[in-house]
């Protein structure tokens, strides 16, 4: 009898290697950027979802600075107890008004919101019908509410509408939840249909705005204003820590919903408030975004710009995205891993991914508005040399 408790953990990091899934960070050695150091080499930078190019903006590094010189390095406790600071009622305040919704809520990260507002909206006499290829915080936040959660087919409202015939009258409440943009395929979700279907069904809906805030609609709102959805019965939560450049996650909607998850939300109330510098360069970029739309101009130029390139030009088997996210799928983890290594030797930096991130093993692209022509192009030409190889 093996007398080590331990002992199963070494094997099960036997069978993740073997599967060619074993991961182990990467370190940065540079401010973030298109152009960054990775084990002493200069790559092309196609991981970061900095998308508008702020997290080593000056504007938000000073806005840090002053807050910490001011508040301090941390906020010493939860918003309830004694870490509130004026500076977070501010970024609410602003993330409310980019939203155009009645209030805003700021949590620690994107993750946790998720998981606070799911959890507190439903219960286990509740339903919750998930897009299968939905973030990995929306399905924990489901599974933490305890409620029924049945999973429909990507992007499929007549799998929904299917499922939510069958089961809808069985529960008292309903929430619909999805991604906005889909951080691994970059596609988006149908959202004046899931609205028209919620309201069909009397279901609330929870979009996750999380790749699609300052990138998405006329004043970077994200894809409810991309779709005309502004004002709409919906619940939103989205993170700082992608086109905004710094940390922490939000919800968004009407007052009613964000004043019961200050009373309800336990992934708010009993964790330490977002830091002060966090707090202060996310209200800078909300402003910049606000402010220099022209950000958002560059980054669909390089979008347009790839897509030309990459596919009209090359036919190479990307994905062919609105967002600034495109996958490049292959056979497997193996396959994968050998590509994202070629890549790098060509001077560019763009991930594997693989399971159970994803079902489908590929190499994960994104860009960003500080993006130049040449390095779109040698990404191009990266990518066709290496694929020759298959």
């Amino acid at each position: 009898m093996n007398t080590d408790p331990y002992a199963w953990i070494e094997k099960a990091l036997d069978t993740v290697r073997r599967a060619d899934w074993y991961r182990s960070p990467q370190s940065i050695e540079t401010s973030p950027g298109p152009v960054v150091q990775l084990a002493g080499r200069r790559l092309i930078n196609f991981a970061s979802n900095d998308y508008l190019g702020l997290a080593g903006h000056d504007r938000l590094i000073q806005a840090a600075m002053a807050a910490t010189k001011e508040f301090g390095t941390g906020a010493t406790g939860s918003r309830l107890v004694s870490g509130h600071r004026d500076l977070h009622r501010q970024l609410e305040q602003a993330i409310a008004n980019l939203k155009q919704t009645e209030d805003a809520l700021v949590f620690s990260s994107g993750y946790l919101a998720n998981l606070g507002a799911i959890a507190s909206v439903v219960g286990k006499r509740d339903l919750i019908l998930s897009d299968k290829y939905n973030h990995s915080s929306l399905k924990n936040g489901a599974t933490l509410s305890g409620a029924t959660a049945l999973e429909y087919s990507h992007c499929n409202l007549e799998d929904l509408k299917a499922k939510l015939e069958q089961n809808r009258a069985r529960y008292r409440k309903c929430l619909i939840i999805t991604d906005s943009v889909f951080s691994m395929d970059g596609d988006l979700c149908p959202l004046p249909q899931l609205l028209a279907v919620a309201e069909t069904f009397n279901c609330m809906l929870l979009v996750d705005e999380a790749h699609a805030t300052g990138v998405f609609g006329a004043s970077g709102a994200g894809c409810a204003e991309h779709f005309g959805c502004t004002g709409t019965p919906l619940i939103q939560v989205g993170t700082l820590s992608k086109a905004l450049g710094s940390l922490g996650g939000y919800v968004a909607g009407s007052a009613a919903l964000i004043d019961f998850l200050r009373n309800r939300a336990a992934s708010w109330i009993y964790t330490t408030a977002l830091t002060p510098a966090d707090a202060a360069a996310a209200l800078e970029a909300v402003r910049i975004v606000q402010q220099e739309p022209e950000r958002r101009l560059r980054l669909r130029q390089n979008i347009e710009t790839f897509k030309y390139c990459a596919i009209t030009n090359h036919q190479l088997p990307i994905s062919n995205s609105l967002s600034p996210i495109f996958t490049l799928p292959l056979k497997d983890a193996a396959a994968a891993l050998i590509v994202g290594s070629k890549l790098k030797e060509m001077g560019i930096f763009a991930p594997a991914i693989r399971p159970p991130t994803v079902s489908v093993s590929r190499i994960r692209i994104s860009l960003m508005a500080t993006h130049e022509l040449a390095h779109l192009q040698h990404l191009v030409e990266a990518l066709e040399e290496v694929l020759s190889f298959d």
